[in-house]
């Protein structure tokens, strides 16, 4: 569905289900660079499961207008904006990568109103190299290649992908394609200078999920480690063969962990 916040439009995907105020609902927030379609499955399922689901397509991505926004405290005070809109005084919040920074930060400045938080694909700090970032600057296609293949666990090239007919890398790099020039530098940079993590996930008193895959070389278990012994009784599941494009890695196993942690809180 389309709808304005801050009098720009915005596209949510809802899976074709009209918001109901009497069910659960789960705001899905994306990746740096990425949009809504990266939570195709996992959305899908919670929405015909009698949950309302709002997969954003942040400020600049995907079907909403733009700019982007600088800075993850800025994003998610933009998310919470985003749920006044349409009417929403609670819900869940699973983010991935820049993503799961936004859904911390929202957790911890509205408490009252995240009633479960998922993190995929996180670290703090969630540094950026600088190669990366000048490549980002410059909308140089090489920034692209390295979201691509730093993105996705090293076998990935070799290995067929759990969704027949879909290439890995080429689905990441359609979707980077069709940035704005300058979208991306400002997710990445907006990554690299956040500072509120420890402070943020201090503050976190709802259930918490943490997923991180083995073979994730942006945001690789170890980097997420000091962040989910700051979360008071964090559930952490780490996924074997996965890199950081978990949802297409391994989308089976991403939602079966989240069905597990969700559902009881239907």
């Amino acid at each position: 569905m389309e709808i304005r916040v801050d009098d720009r439009q915005v596209f949510v995907y809802t899976a074709a289900h009209a918001f109901e105020a009497t069910r659960p609902s789960i705001v899905w927030v994306h990746g740096a660079g990425l949009d809504h379609s990266w939570w195709a499955l996992q959305s899908r399922y919670f929405a015909y499961h009698g949950w309302n689901v709002l997969a954003v397509d942040l400020p600049g991505h995907g079907r909403s207008a733009g700019p982007a926004i600088a800075g993850i405290e800025a994003q998610a005070e933009w998310v919470l904006r985003l749920m006044d809109a349409v009417g929403l005084q609670q819900a869940a919040v699973v983010g991935h990568s820049m993503g799961s920074l936004i859904a911390l930060a929202c957790a911890a400045r509205a408490p009252d109103r995240i009633r479960a938080l998922a993190l995929l694909g996180t670290a703090f700090p969630m540094q950026v190299s600088a190669a990366f970032l000048a490549a980002a600057k410059a909308n140089a296609v090489d920034a692209f290649d390295m979201e691509t293949i730093w993105g996705h666990a090293p076998e990935v090239p070799f290995a067929s992908n759990p969704n027949p007919g879909m290439w890995m890398y080429g689905d990441t790099l359609a979707r980077l394609s069709r940035l704005a020039p300058g979208v991306l530098h400002t997710d990445l940079q907006s990554c690299n200078d956040y500072q509120g993590g420890l402070t943020a996930a201090a503050q976190i008193r709802c259930p918490t999920l943490l997923i991180a895959g083995e073979r994730d070389m942006m945001t690789p278990p170890k980097a997420s480690a000091t962040l989910a012994q700051s979360i008071a009784g964090v559930q952490v599941v780490r996924l074997a063969q996965s890199g950081h494009s978990m949802m297409a890695e391994a989308p089976d196993a991403i939602l079966d962990a989240l069905i597990k942690f969700l559902t009881p809180l239907a």
